[in-house]
This record gives structure tokens, C-alpha cells and sequence, in this order.
């Protein structure tokens, strides 16, 4: 399966940490509490779709890093 790339839209972000909390590897929070990519891209896996599904302002949006495909949101629902 293609790696992804996360994209955190800081303005948004609340700095709850759930991301952090539920996909530790491919999330971290800087120190004025707001999340960003562990790493550029990432393998895909069911945590980092469940932290992005958890973020309580919808400020996670994953891509396919190899063609740029939406991956979540998932088509039809809005983008952050």
C-alpha cells in the first residue's frame, strides 16, 4: 500500500493531543500545543485514520504521497 502524507491545518487545531495520543508515530505537538507530522510521509495504518477521524475540529487531512489522492476525508464529506 502507498505511503501517506498528513496534513495538519494549524490554524484549527485546538491542541487536544488526541492525534498524539491515538497515533503517537505520525503526530507530535509543539510547544504552543498545536499538532503537526511526525515525518514527511507515513506507512498507512488504521490508528492514523482513527486520529484523524477523532480530531474534534476536522484539522487532519491524509493524502496517497505517491498520486495525491484524498484518503480522508472521505469523498463527500467536507474538507477541513
Amino acid at each position: 500500500m502507498a505511503r501517506w502524507r498528513i496534513e495538519v491545518d494549524r490554524q484549527r487545531c485546538v491542541g487536544s493531543g488526541q492525534c498524539a495520543a491515538l497515533a503517537p508515530g505520525a503526530f507530535r505537538l509543539d510547544p504552543a500545543h498545536k499538532s503537526h507530522p511526525a515525518a514527511a510521509d507515513t506507512e498507512p495504518s488504521r490508528a492514523v485514520l482513527d486520529a484523524a477521524e477523532g480530531c474534534p475540529v476536522e484539522a487532519i487531512t491524509i493524502y496517497r504521497a505517491d498520486t495525491g489522492e484524498w484518503v480522508f476525508p472521505a469523498e463527500g464529506m467536507d474538507a477541513p
